[in-house]
């Protein structure tokens, strides 16, 4: 056997697929070959006209801070009097900028829509581009948040009329945004230590590992998407039993993506109905927390957050949508009535007293201090809550971002960014060779491959009970790598099926998807051939 791989062979399940997937690029290295990695969720394309316009922006605002104070290389704060009229001799002499026209919509949306006024947001925006002050507030400024929860209602449904009024939290990214979530809810006594928590699988696996961390340590019972149709597919949705785990009210908490990692198939509203069923019958006091960074690829999707506002918190990224993973932009978002304030009100007084005590220096009567402002002051160890919040420059692109989806009234973008990984996905089923059964849930971001499955449909059952019995899922995994210089992520690193992959739509070019499809049918022939000779 290869060195290489029996050392792939003594990883293999051990280490993160990620991770994994690094060691199968070295492989591929060797052959000096275009390498086809598509095991990672980073889009190749960028929304290019808001970026335009907060580059065109922070000219004005560098203008803005010449005006106050100019000393060769040295510029002052920017001035709010008057900021407004300066902004519109701005537009007038700068038409032909880019972004300049989208720029424009944006400040005069803010101002006859959202109804600011107009030196104050402009104000807000010059200023925090400038990025020369702290977050004021650290949680978000004030007109932003006010943008991007219209963003968050149009997007996910975020459901005001039912649920109330929410605040959001400015955050790097839905990961940083789980990560604070976990620590604030350890902090507050809401989880403890070893307590039983639910997962709904297969899911991003970094959310798999975190619970296990000694930090947490909590008890996992796992929500597996179970059901399949009528032509015995797997639809990557819920059965009704398996849900119906949510009923154990030892569950304190339950982790959701949404639409889901790595089939990236939204729940369906027969399941979301389920769950908020369960929740009021049978478990209310059930904490949700929702990472629904694929939402705005599934058409008319519903984050739980619409369905059970109570319950949940609302975590989001921009990475996806617009192409700025290396922004870092989130947000964290919680309705002002929620079962996290209800439930720390209720804790036994001893352990409310001690709770209370580490916020005591942010508000001088802890017990006002809601659940979302303590996860902004736990995200800086408390001590250092003046410091909190994502960086000002960063949450005006964040707004830029939302007024251009907001103003973009024929989702001209959006159904661009669908129709790519659509078109990907077809060109990854054509080189398959085999149909795609269509899913109105799929967002198409990524696509998991049964390898059985398609074994079975190409070759039929003897073959693929060979192929189970005969090789590892390292093996296809390897010699995919070997031989075609393809990289895909094991299905059963996000707690998938041991015999599935994940395929990644969004970071390779359209004719690469048939290339990947047509590697993998060329290397399951190979493997037929193989039984062919054994019998």
């Amino acid at each position: 056997m290869d060195c290489k791989k029996k050392e792939l062979e003594s990883l293999y399940g051990k280490i993160s697929p990620f991770e994994f997937k690094d060691k199968l690029i070295e492989i591929a290295k060797k052959n000096k070959k275009n390498i086809l990695d598509a095991g990672r969720g980073n889009p190749n394309w960028i929304a290019t006209t808001p970026r335009e316009a907060f580059f065109t922006f922070g000219q004005f605002a560098i203008s803005e801070s010449k005006l106050t104070w100019y000393d060769n290389d040295l510029g002052g704060m920017p001035n709010k009097e008057g900021i407004f009229d300066r902004f519109s001799l701005f537009i007038k002499e700068n038409k032909n900028l880019p972004g300049i026209d989208l720029l424009e919509r944006i400040i005069n949306y803010g101002i006859i829509e959202l109804d600011f006024d107009k030196d104050d947001w402009v104000y807000e925006l010059t200023d925090a581009i400038i990025g020369d002050n702290y977050p004021i507030p650290d949680r978000m400024l004030i007109h932003i948040e006010k943008v991007v929860k219209k963003y968050l209602i149009q997007e996910l449904k975020y459901d005001t009329k039912n649920g109330g009024d929410f605040k959001v939290f400015a955050v790097e990214g839905a990961t940083a945004s789980m990560c604070y979530t976990f620590d604030s809810l350890i902090a507050n006594n809401l989880l403890l230590k070893g307590d039983k928590i639910a997962i709904m699988t297969p899911t991003f696996t970094p959310y798999l590992e975190i619970p296990h961390l000694p930090r947490y340590e909590f008890e996992v019972v796992y929500i597996n998407a179970d059901e399949y149709d009528e032509n015995n597919k797997h639809t990557g949705q819920y059965t009704d039993k398996e849900l119906e785990k949510l009923c154990d009210k030892d569950i304190k908490a339950l982790f959701v993506v949404n639409p889901s990692n790595p089939k990236s198939v939204a729940i369906s509203p027969k399941s979301s109905q389920k769950i908020k069923e369960i929740v009021k019958n049978y478990n209310p006091n059930l904490m949700i927390i929702s990472d629904d960074v694929y939402g705005t690829f599934v058409e008319g999707f519903e984050s739980l957050m619409s369905i059970l506002p109570f319950n949940t918190i609302g975590s989001y990224s921009y990475s996806k949508y617009f192409g700025v993973t290396g922004w870092r932009l989130g947000t964290l978002a919680v309705h002002e009535d929620n079962v996290f304030d209800k439930l720390i009100s209720e804790l036994p007084y001893s352990i409310r007293k001690r709770t209370q005590n580490r916020y005591k220096d942010i508000n001088s009567n802890p017990s006002d201090v809601k659940f979302i402002d303590r996860i902004v002051a736990d995200s800086r160890q408390v001590a250092l809550n003046h410091t909190a919040g994502l960086s000002t420059p960063q949450q005006v692109q964040m707004a830029f971002f939302s007024l251009f989806a907001i103003l973009d009234s024929e989702n001209n973008y959006k159904n661009l960014t669908m129709d790519i990984c659509k078109s990907r996905q077809k060109q990854l089923f054509d080189g398959l060779e085999v149909k795609y059964h269509k899913n109105k849930y799929d967002a198409c971001y990524y696509t998991d491959i049964n390898l059985v499955d398609l074994a079975k449909e190409k070759y039929g059952e003897e073959f693929s009970e060979f192929l189970i019995k005969n090789y590892k899922m390292i093996d296809f995994l390897y010699d995919l790598a070997n031989d075609y210089s393809i990289i895909l992520l094991a299905g059963s690193g996000f707690a998938g099926y041991e015999w599935s992959v994940r395929v990644s739509l969004a970071n390779l070019y359209d004719d690469a998807y048939f290339t990947i499809g047509k590697s993998v049918n060329d290397l399951l022939s190979k493997y037929k051939c193989k039984y062919d000779k054994k019998e």
